[in-house]
């Protein structure tokens, strides 16, 4: 399994990562989305380099030009809510893609533990597509792997990019134990060390579905 992390290389993507952490930027909530969705943007670039291409004739006004052309037939998932500026990045190159929605939630036993529930799942067939997971932060990894379980409802997918803002090392490890170790990616931003008591990670940045779309009650 190939973990690429862009944030080891310096990039703007690292000013935009530094921006959704910074307590004195984060709350502005327009440019916490736009953040987000603009690493999408620059993720989606670094992605579509990992895809199949092949020669194309393309007939212009003034004659035929070869194009070297991605050949995968994509589709984008989210898991909601926080999923959604992230998905909207990835969508803005890739927009002829297929899309697809989960709603994974954390419903909690007690203050500190909880489960992983799956409520809607919205998807397209996935038999021999590639197949793009984005859910900005990846801090245990369960409710991915509860969101790929539950597109597997919709077909064997040919490849899959697991895309995340920020991940925990903790969540990295999970998503390699419990994926299929020969045809999946995890694209990452930035990787923190840690977990606090609530399995947010830190520093993390706190809660993004919050701080995109505001408190939940």
């Amino acid at each position: 399994m190939k973990i690429i992390n862009l944030g080891e290389s310096d990039s703007i993507l690292n000013r935009f990562v530094s921006e959704l952490r910074d307590i004195h930027i984060q709350n502005d909530r327009l440019r916490f989305r736009r953040n987000i969705e603009r690493i999408g943007e620059i993720m989606s670039y670094e992605i579509s380099k990992d895809f199949t291409y092949s020669k194309k004739d393309i007939l212009s006004p003034l004659g035929t030009a070869q194009m070297n052309t991605p050949d995968d037939k994509l589709v984008i998932s989210t898991i909601l809510r926080a999923g959604l500026p992230f998905h909207q990045g990835f969508l803005s190159y890739f927009d002829y893609a297929e899309n697809a929605f989960v709603s994974a939630y954390r419903k909690y036993k007690d203050r500190l533990n909880f489960d992983i529930h799956i409520e809607y799942i919205a998807s397209p067939s996935l038999t021999g597509k590639t197949l793009i997971i984005t859910d900005p932060m990846l801090a245990t990894g369960a409710s991915m792997e509860m969101a790929y379980q539950a597109l597997l409802t919709k077909g064997t997918p040919s490849h899959i990019h697991v895309a995340s803002v920020i991940a925990s090392k903790q969540a990295i490890e999970y998503v390699k134990d419990k994926m299929p170790d020969d045809k999946t990616t995890i694209w990452i931003a930035a990787v923190d060390d840690g977990l606090d008591e609530h399995s947010y990670i830190v520093p993390g940045l706190g809660d993004a579905g919050d701080l995109a779309y505001g408190e939940k009650d």
